[in-house]
């Protein structure tokens, strides 16, 4: 039997930076927790609603990816990211 050999590898430094205020720790913990913050970044910006665009994203997040955020938090996301992005 043949056993695979780990690797490792370095990932390249992080270039978005979440914007310092209301609710930047909520969106930290438990955004970045799956993901990096670049990964945000690239979403995409013309949509109609932010709002609807952020809440549908943290919505699948939950629903599809079981990303474990709070109800209590869901909104103070969702708020954040729409008027940030």
């Amino acid at each position: 039997m043949a056993w695979a050999k780990p690797i490792s590898y370095r990932l390249p430094e992080e270039t978005a930076k979440f914007k310092p205020i209301a609710n930047v720790e909520v969106v930290q913990n438990n955004c970045t927790a799956c993901h990096s913050s670049d990964y945000i970044e690239t979403q995409p910006r013309a949509q109609k609603s932010k709002k609807e665009f952020w809440q549908a994203e943290v919505t699948k997040m939950i629903k599809v990816y079981g990303a474990p955020i709070e109800e209590a938090d869901i909104g103070k996301i969702v708020d954040y990211l729409a008027a940030n992005y």
